[in-house]
Order: C-alpha cells, then structure tokens, then sequence
C-alpha cells in the first residue's frame, strides 16, 4: 500500500495529468455539492424565484472552481495567483452551460421535483459543456 502512496504523492508533486484529473474531477464534485447547498438556500430558505436562485448557486460555484482550479488543479501553470481576465474568461466558459440548465430547470420542475430538476439540469449542462469542448 505505500509505494502506491508514494506513488500518488509524486504524481500529485509533479502535477501529471492523472493528478489533474483526479483534481479537477473531485473539484466538480464539490462544486455541484456547493451549488446544490447554495440553490437550497437561495431557493428555499430565502424564497428567492428558481431562476434567480440558479443564477446565484451557478455563479458561487463558478467562482469556487476557478479559485480551487487556479490553486490546486493548474496552480503550477498560474503560480497560484488569481487574475480577473483568466477568472472572466472561465465563467464566460460556463454561460451557455448555466443558460441551458437554467431552461431545463424550469420546465422539468413543472413535471418533476424542484431538486430533481437541479440534479437533472446540472447533469444535462455538464454533457453539454463537455461536448463543447471537444468539439
């Protein structure tokens, strides 16, 4: 068990794809965790409207993941130091992915539960941003 840990230690050390991977992938974890948080409680605490909660709960997780990413995943690349251009250009990014789940939203929550209806939407853009990517 050690030497994978070794392993995984110089790996993560020297930033190899695996290790940013893995890093990227568990920041998008924890962002559709602070996004969920924060929709619940824009949404359900604060009765703000659906797509004014989604708006906000997108727009704390974009942040996160830039602030997590610039540090952790590329920090190597950016030397850990956060830029407002890189910053804008990451949530530019993410807008037609917050404009197709903010749709989604809205009209399954009509048929189905509000937070089925986020787990749903979050599911759907993360597809579709991805496909944008690659193509």
């Amino acid at each position: 068990m050690e030497p994978i840990l070794k392993q995984i230690a110089a790996a993560w050390r020297t930033r190899t794809v695996v290790a940013k991977l893995i890093s990227f992938a568990t920041i998008g974890v924890i962002n559709v965790v602070v996004d969920v948080t924060v929709f619940s409680i824009a949404y359900q605490l604060f009765y703000l409207p659906l797509v004014l909660s989604n708006i906000i709960s997108w727009a704390v997780a974009v942040s996160g993941s830039y602030a997590m990413n610039t540090k952790v995943t590329f920090g190597k690349e950016t030397g850990g130091t956060f830029s407002w251009k890189r910053y804008f250009h990451f949530a530019a990014s993410g807008v037609l992915g917050v404009i197709v789940a903010t749709i989604i939203l809205v009209i399954l929550s009509k048929y189905t539960g509000v937070f089925v209806a986020k787990f749903a939407s979050i599911i759907i853009a993360f597809g579709l941003n991805f496909r944008c990517r690659i193509f």
